[in-house]
This record gives structure tokens, C-alpha cells and sequence, in this order.
């Protein structure tokens, strides 16, 4: 089993899940249509079924287009405001794809139907793979959008926690530093925050992804899977597990990462440009005035 990592839009990521042998492929969240259809095409695969993790168009949008595209196509998914749903699973339904297995977690929170996949391949040494969509992130965890504390504790501890330590956990955005920026802020004396956080600042120099993670790594520097941790009681003044969970996200959808200051010579570059650039759009007024 090979995941391939495709980035879109913003900081989106959508996967394929290839079964090399058969060369048949599931999609993961294919927002970009187009783009996964060019890249099936040229890596000679066959597309059999698409996995939605919840129904935000930049996870659900290209199902109805792949769905036109291509004959007998899946679409999986548990919320019927899914665009092009042809299947809906329920919580614990195992999907198979020839020797590809799919187990479909529920974690309902940042939308009420979401649903994580849990991949392994049959007789397969290699680690198992979670697709999280926006419920758990690389050192953070998404919006309570349509749920509660409660929801995303249990989704957190109780489901994707139980999964093998060894787990790849593949996410739905591109949001890595910003989170463990403010991981630091919760635990500044956590090496493996500092550590991972470098770490992330170099890939995104070389413009490459940061996942996948492994769950393992995840509660050595993610504070939502760290809410027994004095230094994040400490931080939330709370430690009631579920109450460490609620401040955490509040303070977190408050935070902003602290932008890197750019060196004086590209900010005197910045400013000219910006400078001639308003001169320009000035331009053109001041000779219609004349």
C-alpha cells in the first residue's frame, strides 16, 4: 500500500491510497478534481472509490465531478450533505478493496458527520495509515464547528487514541507550524515541541508536506492529546480532562502565529515596492485630473 500526498488549494491535502499490485486507487478528500484525474491517468491507476471525511467543499467539492468521470465510482461517506454520496457507512463498518482494508471511524465535532478512516493492507509489515480529514491535525485538532468538548475528547482519546502507537496520521491541512507554535505556547520547556517545530519550519523552507505524523509522536507534542500533562493544566487552569480540552480550543482559535520577522533589507525592499506600486495606481487619477 502506497499513500500519495497531493497539495491543494490554500494548504489542503487530498491522497491517493494505491494498491500497487492491482494499481487500483482510493481517493481521499479530492477537492481538485482535474489535478487527481491527471495524476491517476499519468501514474496508470485505476480509480475505484473516493473516502470523504466530512462535507466542507474543500474535502467534498470534486465528488460529483470524479463521480461523472468515471464509471461505477464509490463515494463513502456518513453525512448526506456529502455532494455526490453513493454509499454511506456508519461507525465501525470495515470497507474492502481487494487486499486495501478501510475501517470507518465516526467523530462527529468539527462537523456532525465526520468520519476518520482507519487503512491497513493485508499481510503488510508497513505501519497502518489514519486519515483524520480536520479532526486531528500534526500537533493540534480542528474546530468545534458543529459539536462539543465532550465530542472531541472522546473522538481523541477514546477512538483514534486506541489505534496502534505506530499509525501514520494523515491530515486534511497544511497547518503544522502554526499549530505547534502554539504548543510551545502551552508547554514552552517540551523538547519535542521545539524539536518538531524546527523541523516543520525547515520542510516548509523546502516546500514539502509535514505529514505523514505517527500517533505516537502525536502525545509527545500535540497538548489535545496531553490533557493530563501539568504544564497544559497548568496553562488552561483547568483538569477536568474535558474542561483542559474546551479552554484549549478557545485559546487556540484566538491564537495568531507570530509572524517571522522579515531582515531590515527585505523590509526597506517590501516598502519600496509597495511605494511604487501605490505611485502607480495613482497614476493613471492624477492624469485623468489634469
Amino acid at each position: 500500500m502506497k499513500v500519495k500526498v497531493i497539495s491543494i488549494l490554500e494548504d489542503n491535502y487530498m491522497y491517493l491510497v494505491i494498491e500497487e499490485q492491482s494499481k487500483q486507487a482510493i481517493a481521499v478528500d479530492p477537492a481538485v478534481p482535474h489535478r487527481l484525474l491527471e495524476i491517476v491517468k499519468r501514474e496508470g491507476l485505476f480509480l475505484i472509490a473516493v473516502l470523504t471525511t466530512h462535507y466542507h467543499w474543500d474535502h467534498a467539492r470534486g465528488n460529483e465531478a470524479l463521480v461523472n468521470e468515471v464509471p461505477g465510482l464509490k463515494v463513502y461517506g456518513a453525512d448526506d450533505r456529502i455532494k455526490g454520496l453513493t454509499d454511506k457507512v456508519t461507525d465501525s463498518q470495515e470497507l474492502k478493496f481487494n487486499s486495501i482494508n478501510v475501517k470507518c471511524l465516526f467523530t462527529p465535532c468539527h462537523t456532525s458527520g465526520d468520519m476518520c478512516y482507519y487503512v491497513w493492507e493485508d499481510e503488510c509489515t508497513d505501519a497502518p495509515a489514519v486519515f483524520t480529514g480536520d479532526t486531528l491535525f500534526i500537533g493540534g485538532c480542528g474546530r468545534f464547528l458543529e459539536g462539543t468538548a465532550e465530542q472531541m475528547h472522546h473522538n481523541l482519546t477514546k477512538v483514534i487514541a486506541s489505534l496502534p502507537q505506530e499509525t501514520k496520521v494523515f491530515c486534511g491541512h497544511e497547518n503544522t507550524i502554526k499549530n505547534l507554535k502554539f504548543a510551545l505556547l502551552v508547554e514552552p520547556e517540551n523538547e519535542k515541541v521545539k524539536e518538531m517545530l524546527s523541523w516543520a519550519r525547515a520542510r516548509d523552507d523546502d516546500d514539502k508536506p509535514t505529514v505523514p505524523s505517527t500517533l505516537q509522536e502525536e502525545f509527545d507534542y500535540n497538548p489535545f492529546l496531553r490533557l493530563s500533562e501539568k504544564a497544559v493544566q497548568k496553562f488552561t487552569g483547568k483538569m477536568e480532562p474535558v474542561e483542559v480540552m474546551r479552554v484549549l480550543r478557545k485559546e487556540m482559535d484566538k491564537f495568531k502565529k507570530p509572524k517571522e520577522r522579515l531582515p531590515p533589507q527585505a523590509m526597506l525592499a517590501l516598502q519600496w515596492g509597495l511605494l511604487m506600486s501605490s505611485q502607480d495606481r495613482l497614476s493613471p487619477v492624477i492624469k485623468d485630473g489634469d
